[in-house]
């Protein structure tokens, strides 16, 4: 049954996931400075924003790191959404990757958090950064897993319910 209420909260679970690779985590851009820093799920990135012209051509990359482990996340929380989503038959599995998928997301989060603290006083120390969209896809991520699983965990109750009745 894919027409039910938590099939979309999963979808959009997946949907966010996904939508957390396609943007920014975090940045960091100091109008003093000509640096700045991006941050999102496959890598961070210091740049140098040349003569500071808007069409932005003269943007070179200064220094990279790899942070694949935050996509590897995402794809792994997306894939297990969709998955659960086909689980239909087996509640119990459900609530159980969708446990498993909060802990992903749990752990998305909470990397993000310390690896801006990190990436903070790389360019500029007292210069502050604010959190771009790709960091609040997982937390709205988290929020439908939560109401996703607490409509699974009904149906469960009322499939009991039923039985207890014949």
């Amino acid at each position: 049954m894919l027409q039910r209420i938590q099939s979309i909260f999963l979808f959009g679970v997946s949907l966010c996931m996904g939508m957390a690779l396609a943007y920014y985590i975090w940045g960091e851009a100091n109008p003093e400075q000509t640096k700045g820093i991006v941050f999102s799920a496959i890598d961070m990135q210091i740049i140098d924003f040349g003569a500071g012209t808007a069409d932005r051509s003269d943007d070179q990359v200064l220094e990279t790191q790899n942070t694949w482990y935050l996509a590897a996340l995402a794809i792994a929380a997306s894939l297990i959404a969709l998955i659960s989503i086909f689980q239909f038959k087996n509640r119990l599995t459900q609530m159980k990757l969708g446990a498993l998928n909060s802990m992903l997301m749990v752990a998305f989060l909470g990397i993000c958090f310390y690896k801006v603290n990190q990436f903070e006083s790389l360019v500029n120390p007292l210069a502050q950064g604010n959190f771009q969209l790709g960091f609040f896809f997982p937390a709205v991520a988290l929020v439908l897993n939560a109401v996703a699983n607490r409509f699974i965990r009904k149906d469960e109750k009322l499939v009991k319910s039923v039985d207890r009745i014949r």
